[in-house]
């Protein structure tokens, strides 16, 4: 006797329940309300891979602290393109959290985002000439006005009394501090999003569901192939748009659709762990986000920082993270993903990137065998004061750093977030790690400008976007008057005491 699978039409596939397609589909709902898009998860709650805050290296990236993202150039001056880039893209998702809190769509903006001033904080002669020159280039742009330097040890003491404890009189250190930085929780804001979708008609929700396969029909459609977890059961669902937006997942996930546009992507995965506070104390005594710079060879995402989090309603206290290896790509993955990901048009990228990188190889070697007096070594370096039994090791999220093909068909590693799309705006699947939550809302919109060209240049859609976004079409840098009121009210609306 055999069983038919049952099939089912839809308007949108999402792939993975966190915050890229969290955003994507509450964007598509708002611009055509009567789209029916079907999200499918493998694991039994929304954001719990790299969306939850436990997971995640950095929250509310906005470029003010981060200084991976302001490179030294060879001729000694700063490049801050990404910094500006990265500062324009967080101030729209500001504004969509703004709309989506003023519309009565979100509940409660304190529950996924914070106050918490941002910090950059060097030591020694070259370090603090870096940050000097950082501080000058970045004051030519409005988002960064309000941003302020300091050598005086007694004014970093004000900043961040925990940072000084300790610490050497004769050390010669530097800060800059911005009053604006937040910390965001993407988890909660993740499932308040997905909470507020399962209201909507036509959106339908399926946890414990894993796609094992995706095929391209003649039609145009994609077909899905979905499996419930528990129970076995499998169904196929009709779709002209899918996205994939698994986290780590998505790699291997673009290797079955095999568009031509994703030929030669691979993957590095790299794990993290971070140091978690236990002493009430010692957390009471440090309310800011202090970001330092980078080991020789680190990832974006191991760039050290000393982290006050709001989680769950309760301050906590990290440092870290620490990089490790590990061939899952995701927490939940399985030991062969990285296996899984080697085909025949990617093996060259991947080894050409790895000879590039070799400087990254030993540096998460020296990482996978740090001793736990290594790593405090390390926090002293951020907290002179710290002792060993206030701080307890915890596992951070799993990240899969993007290999490429480059002009010449070599491998080439990339440290951000990246959307390969079908030629046809059919498919879209993001790949890559940070600072992708901060800025789900730019990479979305984007996302759709490719994938729905006619309705986005459509006045109904471009109405509702400048609606949603009311800087949408232009450069807050370019127009001070308006960044400062943009800026106070997101303010406003989001609760934030700044």
């Amino acid at each position: 006797m055999t069983t038919t699978t049952p099939t089912t039409e839809t308007d949108v596939v999402l792939i993975g329940a966190g915050i890229m397609s969290a955003t994507l589909g509450l964007l598509l709902k708002e611009l055509q309300p009567n789209l029916k898009i079907e999200i499918f998860e493998r694991l039994d709650v929304a954001a719990a891979e790299s969306s939850d805050a436990w997971n995640n290296a950095g929250t509310g990236h906005a470029a003010f602290c981060e200084l991976n993202y302001t490179p030294e150039k060879e001729d000694g001056t700063i490049d801050v393109n990404k910094a500006v880039k990265i500062s324009e893209a967080f101030e729209v998702s500001r504004q969509f959290w703004s709309y989506l809190v003023e519309k009565g769509l979100l509940q409660n903006p304190e529950s996924f985002i914070k106050t918490v001033p941002h910090l950059s904080f060097v030591w020694g002669d070259k370090n603090v000439d870096y940050l000097r020159k950082r501080f000058e280039a970045l004051q030519k742009y409005e988002l960064f006005k309000e941003m302020q330097y300091t050598e005086s040890p007694d004014l970093i003491k004000e900043w961040a009394p925990l940072i000084m404890e300790n610490r050497k009189s004769n050390e010669k250190i530097a800060a800059t501090s911005m009053k604006y930085g937040t910390d965001v929780n993407f988890g909660a804001l993740t499932r308040s999003i997905f909470k507020y979708l399962e209201t909507l008609d036509g959106v339908k929700m399926h946890f414990n569901h894993e796609v094992y396969k995706i095929k391209k029909k003649e039609d145009g459609r994609w077909r899905i192939k979905v499996q419930e977890l528990e129970s076995g059961s499998k169904k196929r669902v009709l779709t002209p748009f899918l996205f994939i937006g698994a986290g780590g997942g998505s790699l291997l996930l673009l290797e079955k659709a095999n568009i031509p546009e994703g030929h030669g992507y691979g993957g590095f995965p790299v794990s993290g762990q971070w140091l978690k506070c236990t002493n009430p104390e010692v957390i009471k005594k440090h309310s800011v986000k202090v970001y330092g710079k980078a080991s020789v060879g680190a990832p974006p995402m191991s760039v050290p920082h000393i982290d006050t989090r709001v989680i769950n309603g309760k301050k906590e206290l990290l440092f870290g993270p620490y990089a490790g290896f590990s061939t899952k790509f995701l927490k939940n993955g399985s030991y062969f993903d990285l296996i899984k990901s080697i085909e025949l048009d990617n093996i060259k990228p991947m080894l050409g990137a790895g000879i590039k990188n070799i400087p990254l190889t030993k540096y998460l070697i020296e990482q996978v065998f740090q001793s736990s007096n290594d790593r405090m070594k390390a926090l002293k370096e951020y907290v002179p004061s710290a002792k060993k039994e206030d701080w307890v090791l915890e596992t951070a999220g799993q990240r899969v750093q993007v290999i490429k093909k480059d002009k010449d068909g070599n491998g080439v590693l990339e440290f951000g977030t990246e959307v390969v799309s079908a030629a046809d705006g059919s498919l879209a699947v993001l790949l890559g790690a940070s600072p992708g939550a901060s800025t789900a809302t730019s990479i979305m919109l984007e996302l759709i400008g490719k994938c729905f060209p006619e309705q986005y240049k459509s006045p109904e859609w471009q109405g509702k976007l400048k609606e949603m976004i009311p800087s949408f079409g232009q450069k807050l840098n370019e127009d001070p008057e308006f960044s400062k009121a943009i800026r106070k009210k997101t303010n406003e609306v989001l609760k934030l005491n700044v």
